[in-house]
């Protein structure tokens, strides 16, 4: 499928896609199916992808990152999608833990993490839904108070990918202003075999080499560098890795729909009934092209996110990454409806590798922030009006 992405892309941006598309192509779905069914791990798309460099392109150079931004991270994360091998983690270890790290972390945090999150030998989870809270971060409870020099975290998380294979998770707690009594967000380096850090794997119908975990934090002893950044920064250094991880989100769901579609795509060019390709029938090709223009209507908003972000512009970055990963959702799920009904039964074979994308998709629409709290943002934050909460 012809797209035009030459006058928006720079050439550097292109060549990326490009070569990205091309290690995409060596693994595909048959690759990542294989995966998911022998219960294994993306080990060697992950460490291939770290070794050419796309893992940490988004990290500084000081660290050994390609020193790009989220404009580049994305395009890595969409054209492994579109080829069918998405890498869940680049959203959670680079994007947002890597982001964060990188803006807010101190010296000592930088030199420890930022070089293996850049050349893939590290990754850090990232927990902040709790069971109680949902999408309302206010009413995050987990706490941490001090004990000496130290922290003492507790709480619990859900959802949190990819905790069984992360070296640390980073988790958002809250710790009290000593000021005002009230609690404010704060950000905690957490080690995966910290005494009083356990978890469990929540079961669910989603088909991906990524598992979810429930994780308790039961007075979990935590040095004072453990906290990341400045402790009276917030809801800065949260939404800091929220931007990231909400253009990241676009990105998978917009490489998703263009796997789907072009499975389609190419179904319909050879599918033929009553002598004619079905794709020559309108009731097939419009469908498709609607799913098309979606999706570069999708990738057009992302990348307005990626670039208010990567130019330092947070609050114009908000907004356009909201706006970008509502739109991805969207186009994402339709896109893999309409591919399963053009594929008829054959669209819910393993052998086209449709099917599992059903509930894939619905991801991209429910996390890590649903479409209906995007729109209360967009009518609050952007139209003006008031809160119904």
């Amino acid at each position: 499928m012809s797209t035009a992405r030459t006058v928006l892309e720079t050439e550097e941006h292109q060549a990326l896609r490009a070569a990205v598309a091309a290690l995409g192509k060596r693994y595909g779905r048959a690759y990542m199916t294989t995966v998911v069914r022998e219960g294994n791990h993306t080990d060697e798309l992950w460490a291939e992808a770290a070794k050419l460099g796309y893992l940490g392109v988004n990290l500084p150079e000081e660290y050994g990152g390609g020193g790009g931004g989220m404009a580049e991270l994305s395009i890595v994360l969409e054209e492994l999608g579109a080829a069918g091998s998405p890498l869940l983690m680049m959203i959670v270890s680079p994007a947002i833990c890597g982001t964060v790290i990188a803006r807010f972390g101190t010296d000592q945090q930088k030199r420890t993490w930022l070089p293996g999150l850049a050349d893939g030998s590290l990754t850090m989870a990232f927990g902040i839904t709790e069971p109680d809270a949902g999408s309302n971060s206010h009413r995050i409870t987990t706490t941490a108070r001090r004990d000496g020099d130290d922290w003492l975290l507790t709480g619990r998380k859900v959802f949190v990918s990819g905790v069984d294979i992360a070296d640390a998770t980073l988790i958002v707690g809250r710790t009290e202003d000593a000021r005002s009594g009230k609690l404010k967000p704060c950000l905690f380096i957490v080690p995966r075999d910290a005494e009083g850090f356990g978890r469990n794997r929540i079961d669910l119908e989603l088909h991906a080499p990524e598992k979810q975990f429930e994780l308790v934090l039961d007075d979990v002893r935590l040095p004072a560098e453990a906290l990341v950044g400045d402790e009276d920064a917030g809801l800065l250094q949260l939404f800091a890795g929220l931007n990231p991880e909400r253009i990241m989100t676009a990105a998978f769901g917009i490489g998703m729909g263009r796997f789907a579609l072009g499975r389609a795509v190419e179904y319909a060019r050879t599918r033929q009934v009553w002598k004619a390709p079905i794709g020559s029938h309108q009731a097939i090709a419009h469908p498709l092209a609607t799913a098309h223009i979606d999706l570069e209507l999708a990738r057009l908003m992302m990348q307005k996110a990626a670039r208010l972000y990567d130019e330092g512009d947070d609050i114009g970055a908000g907004e356009a990454a909201n706006m970008a990963k509502y739109a991805a959702g969207e186009a994402c799920v339709k896109a893999v409806d309409q591919a399963v009904h053009t594929l008829g039964g054959n669209g819910l074979t393993r052998e086209y590798g449709l099917a599992s994308l059903i509930t894939a998709s619905r991801v991209a629409r429910i996390a890590p922030v649903s479409r209906e709290m995007i729109l209360n943002y967009v009518s609050h934050q952007t139209l003006g009006l008031p809160k119904s909460y």
